[in-house]
Parts: C-alpha cells; sequence; structure tokens
C-alpha cells in the first residue's frame, strides 16, 4: 500500500466522539476548499458505522450547502431514521464552525435475490496502455494559470490511479465536442474486504471528474485554466453490485444538460469484468468568469 492511499484511510478513518457523533479531519484539495468527494465519503462512513454489518450501502442522495474549511475539523452528526426488516435509513450532517457544510441520506440493505439486468459496458481500451497523471498532466502545464497546479494535483490524487481514456477538458480548450468523458480508476494498492470501505472509496473519487463532461460540450478547460468557476451542488450515487476500489473500475459520464450556470453530469461505473456496479448523478455550478 502507498504512503498516500495511507493517509486517504487515515482520512476516513472518523473518531468517534459520542454516540451518533463523529469526528474527520480534512486537508486542502487542488483548490483550497475542502475537497466534496472527501465531505461525502466521510459522511458515508459515520452513517455506516450506525448500521448492522449484514446491511450494505445501496444509494446515498446528498447536497453541498457551504464551502469547507481545510484547516478546520468536520463534525458529523448522524440521525438514526429508520431500521427496517430490510432496509435501514441514515441522515448525517457535517458541521464547520458552527454551520452545516453538507447532508447525506444514506440506504442500506441485506443482500437478497432478486430480478437482473443491466446496460451493456461501453468499449473503452485497456486501462494499462492508458498515460497515468504523472506522464499527461505535465503535457498541459502551460495550459493551467498556476504554475503549481500539475504538482498539487498530483498531490491530491497520489493514492488514486486515474486514466483519461480521451484527453481531458484541458486538453482541448476552445474545441468543443461531444459531451462524454471516460476514466479508468483504482487505488494505488490493495484494500481490506470490507464493502463499506470500498463504496466510501468509489464515492471519494466520483467527485473528481463528473463534470467534465459539461466543459467538453463547450470547449472548456475548467478552473485550472481560468475559463470558468464551479462547485458541486449535489450528488446521488446508486451501489447495484458488489465492487472492489483497488480493482479497474470504468467511469463512463456524459451531460445530458447545462443551463442556468449549472450542468449536469451522470455517469456509469463498471468494473473490468463488465459488471454495471454503480449510477451516479450530480449538479454543479458551472460560470464563465466576467
Amino acid at each position: 500500500m502507498s504512503p498516500a492511499l495511507d493517509d486517504l484511510l487515515d482520512l476516513l478513518d472518523l473518531e468517534q466522539i459520542e454516540q451518533n457523533i463523529f469526528r474527520g479531519s480534512s486537508r486542502s484539495a487542488v483548490v483550497p476548499r475542502v475537497f466534496g468527494g472527501q465531505v461525502a465519503a466521510q459522511a458515508l462512513v459515520a452513517a455506516g458505522r450506525t448500521v448492522p454489518a449484514d446491511r450494505t450501502a445501496h444509494s446515498l442522495h446528498s447536497y453541498f450547502l457551504r464551502m469547507g474549511d481545510p484547516g478546520a475539523p468536520i463534525v458529523y452528526t448522524v440521525d438514526r431514521i429508520r431500521d427496517g426488516r430490510s432496509f435501514t435509513t441514515r441522515r448525517v450532517v457535517a458541521v464547520q464552525h458552527g454551520q452545516p457544510i453538507f447532508h447525506l441520506s444514506a440506504s442500506f440493505q441485506t443482500y437478497e435475490e432478486g430480478l437482473e439486468h443491466q446496460a451493456e459496458m461501453p468499449a473503452a481500451p485497456d486501462p494499462e496502455t492508458l498515460p497515468t497523471a504523472a506522464e499527461l498532466l505535465p503535457r498541459y502545464a502551460d495550459r493551467f494559470v498556476d504554475g503549481r497546479v500539475v504538482e498539487r494535483f498530483l498531490e491530491a490524487r497520489a493514492a488514486v490511479d486515474l486514466r483519461y481514456v480521451d484527453e481531458p477538458p484541458y486538453g482541448t480548450v476552445g474545441r468543443p465536442r461531444e459531451p462524454r468523458s471516460q476514466v479508468w480508476f483504482r487505488t494505488v494498492g490493495k484494500l481490506a474486504d470490507d464493502p463499506l470501505l470500498h463504496v466510501c472509496l468509489a464515492t471519494y473519487v466520483s467527485d473528481m471528474t463528473l463534470l467534465d463532461s459539461v466543459l467538453l460540450a463547450h470547449g472548456r478547460g475548467g478552473w485550472a485554466v481560468g475559463d470558468v468557476v464551479g462547485a458541486s451542488l449535489d450528488h446521488a450515487m446508486w451501489f447495484h453490485r458488489p465492487f472492489r476500489a483497488d480493482e479497474w473500475l470504468l467511469y463512463d459520464q456524459e451531460s445530458p444538460s447545462a443551463s442556468g450556470g449549472r450542468g449536469l453530469g451522470q455517469a456509469r461505473i463498471h468494473t473490468q469484468d463488465g459488471r454495471l456496479a454503480i449510477t451516479v448523478i450530480q449538479e454543479g455550478v458551472v460560470r464563465v468568469p466576467r
């Protein structure tokens, strides 16, 4: 396991300070605020620690309310909404400086047999044939407004091996293209056999690239290029089938709409052998600077 992955797992290992109350540390992301995927993953950890071990997460719905302060801890309060025979529901509020910054509802279910069908996995190249972030990012260093962006990107994503199938938004600035993006990802190192851990790490990664497809439709490079400003507004995920976050997952993303200063991204995550593991939808603020 890499030191970066160790650090990320420490970040997700919340301190329990009271029944139903947990505290998490925080750190700066590529931008000087708490990374949304971190807050979502920590909130799901908090919810999961109040749920029986035989129930796994099958969905989450969340809202980003305020920008998080990376210099302060985050307190997560869990409300035990329902404990049914098959389903368990939890609500989590993340608080900093006395104010809620994030709200999550998550549902957990005991395993059961049922009807089965799924969307087919789209075509994608072998992830091992694609450039790593360390190989890809320096190619575009001259397009970023801050010369330290490459270093900050690599540091922030060091725990995850994330590889673009096609050029990222900052690689095709000024050339609108189909609003679709694919990336392969997995953690840099093996993980314990804990289903909640794998779900939380997929949640963490899911916030990294989902709005790329919005940018691609308009030939925008993103905040690092300086031609848009934005932030996540909400985030929803459905976990369909078991998967491992330390094995390759294909994140197939597209944007059906952008309007009113907002952009919508939707995605499916497949395992390398073709099983549909997760569906993700997110809306974010995407504004052109004036």
